[in-house]
């Protein structure tokens, strides 16, 4: 059972990232997708109780946002894996604006999660920890 949790600024690939190596085994839980914090505690809930791998697929920019997914993922067994996803902002800010509609970020939302954005380490509880660059449109993976 892998409890996963993405960390990154937004239009850092993270959600394309998990389609391509996470869709057929673990069940995504995002804000993006589910709008409330209740909504992701449910889901979270059942993938825990349920020993469903699944993936946070949020900007989780700060230790203490990390904290409480990697904390309930220990209490329940769970191996607990980051990705941070290392970006330039104004690679991010370039993808951003190709995104249509609702998928845009305002620019000062993109700007303000990259000022708080804390790289994760080790001591916060994670099994394993990488780092993923998005470079010519394809995922690098690195151990740190």
């Amino acid at each position: 059972m892998e409890a996963i949790i993405f960390c990154g600024i937004q239009a850092s690939g993270k959600s394309t990232f998990f389609k391509e190596r996470f869709f057929k085994s673990h069940v995504r839980i995002s804000l993006d997708m589910l709008k409330t914090r209740h909504r992701e505690a449910v889901l979270l809930e059942a993938s825990l109780l349920g020993k469903q791998s699944f993936v946070i697929d949020n900007t989780n920019p700060t230790i203490a946002e990390r904290a409480k997914y990697i904390s309930a993922a220990k209490a329940h067994k769970f191996r607990v894996i980051g990705y941070f996803f290392e970006t330039e902002l104004a690679a991010s800010l370039t993808r951003n604006a190709l995104r249509k509609g609702k998928e845009v970020i305002p620019v000062v939302g993109v700007k303000a999660t990259f000022k708080k954005l804390q790289p994760p380490v080790m001591d916060e509880g994670f099994d394993e920890l990488f780092v993923v660059r998005m470079q010519e449109n394809a995922f690098t993976v690195q151990s740190l």
